[in-house]
């Protein structure tokens, strides 16, 4: 069975995931560190597991778990890796799929930013999701739970 693991501290778009999880009959865990509480949804689908504050915790209680069956929510590029890594699928909150073909690219690109972060040059942040990016994100979500059940 299918399971969607949302890394929970910082994802815009747990609404589109548990309106599709509930269509679909599909269980959902929803993995913070707690540096942000989420209200309990009151899904019987939806857990909320709160993990210990570090880095990397709520990244290695999901990839720990997610299977090939799976996919894993998430903007952390190096969480997607892993994911990856293990045969699930990993979708971005804005409409990005993370595959074995584009992870690569994203981390040396992360890792790029991180550099001249540190050197102190202004990368930006994150775009702001439109309503465009959260329709996408509906149909991309629908994919990867659909080819994921297929095995």
């Amino acid at each position: 069975m299918t399971i969607l693991y949302i890394d929970g501290d910082a994802c815009p778009v747990r609404d589109e995931v548990y309106r599709v999880a509930d269509r679909l009959g599909l269980k959902v865990f929803v993995v913070a560190n707690g540096s942000r509480p989420i209200r309990p949804t009151g899904r019987p689908n939806v857990s909320m597991i709160t993990v210990e504050a570090g880095a990397d915790v709520a990244d290695d209680w999901i990839a720990d778990r997610v299977t090939k069956a799976d996919v894993c929510i998430t903007s952390d590029i190096p969480l997607a890796s892993r994911c990856l890594a293990k045969g699930g699928r990993a979708l971005a909150p804005n409409a990005k799929v993370w595959t074995h073909d584009n992870i690569g690219n994203a981390l040396a690109g992360r890792e790029v930013g991180r550099y001249l972060r540190e050197m102190g040059v202004a990368t930006g942040g994150p775009a702001t999701l439109t309503k465009q990016h959260r329709s996408r994100f509906l149909s991309e979500l629908d994919t990867l739970v659909r080819a994921a059940q297929r095995g």
